[in-house]
C-alpha cells in the first residue's frame, strides 16, 4: 500500500476545525476503496492518482469541503450525474450528514478506479470542452458596483475563468449575515486587486 503523503497531513492540519474530520473521513475511504491509489498534492489540494491518471481530490474552504472525481461526468449518485466543481453533488459538504453513506462513496471511488484501469480517457475537462463555453456567472449587484469602482479588481475578475469567478460569487453570496457579506466583499476586492483567485492560499 502506498505511503501517505505528508503534505496531505499538513493540508488537513491547516484546515478549519469542521473540515478536519471530513477530509480525514474521505481520505480513509479512498484508501479503503483503492488502496493502490497514490496520494499527492495537485493544483494545491490533496489528490489521488491511479493507473497513470488522476482519480479524485478533496479541498477545504472557509465553510465547506468538496470532493471531486476526474471522471465525474461518467459517475452517478442517487440516479443523477455526480457533477463537478461548484455544480457537483459533493461540492458543498459542511458535515458528514451532507455525505452519502460510506458504502456509496467506496463504490464511487471503486467505479472511478475501474475507469482508470480500463484506460478511459474522457475527463470532466474534455467533457466541458465538448459542451462549449461555460455559462456566464451571475454577479450580484453589490459585487458589480464594487468592481465598477475598482479597476484593478475588475480587470482580474474579468480575466478569471468562469469557475474561478463563481468561487468568488459563491463565497460572497453564501454569507448568512450582512456584516459577514460586507467583509467578504471587501476581502474579495483586496485579493482581486492583487491579482489573486479566491483560493490562492491553497495554490503552490
Amino acid at each position: 500500500m502506498p505511503k501517505k503523503d505528508p503534505r496531505v497531513d499538513a493540508y488537513i492540519a491547516k484546515a478549519a476545525d469542521f473540515a478536519k474530520p471530513l477530509l480525514t473521513h474521505f481520505r480513509s475511504i479512498v484508501r479503503e476503496a483503492c488502496p493502490d491509489a497514490e496520494e499527492t498534492i495537485k493544483w494545491g489540494t490533496p489528490s489521488w492518482q491511479y493507473a497513470g491518471s488522476s482519480l479524485c481530490s478533496m479541498a477545504a474552504f472557509t465553510q465547506h469541503c468538496s470532493f471531486g472525481f476526474w471522471r465525474a461526468n461518467l459517475l452517478t449518485l442517487n440516479g443523477k450525474p455526480l457533477g463537478f466543481g461548484a455544480e457537483g453533488q459533493l461540492s458543498h459538504i459542511r458535515s458528514k450528514a451532507d455525505l452519502p453513506p460510506r458504502s456509496v462513496l467506496v463504490a464511487l471511488i471503486a467505479q472511478a478506479a475501474t475507469l482508470n484501469a480500463g484506460g478511459v480517457k474522457t475527463s470532466v475537462m474534455s467533457a466541458a470542452r465538448s459542451r462549449g463555453p461555460a455559462k456566464p456567472v451571475a454577479v450580484p449587484a453589490d459585487f458589480r458596483r464594487a468592481l465598477a469602482v475598482n479597476r484593478a479588481a475588475r480587470d482580474t475578475f474579468d480575466s478569471l475563468s468562469p469557475s474561478h469567478r463563481r468561487e468568488y460569487v459563491e463565497w460572497i453570496t453564501e454569507a448568512k449575515q450582512e456584516v459577514t457579506r460586507a467583509k467578504r466583499l471587501a476581502t474579495s476586492l483586496e485579493w482581486l486587486a492583487e491579482g489573486k483567485p479566491r483560493n490562492w492560499k491553497y495554490m503552490k
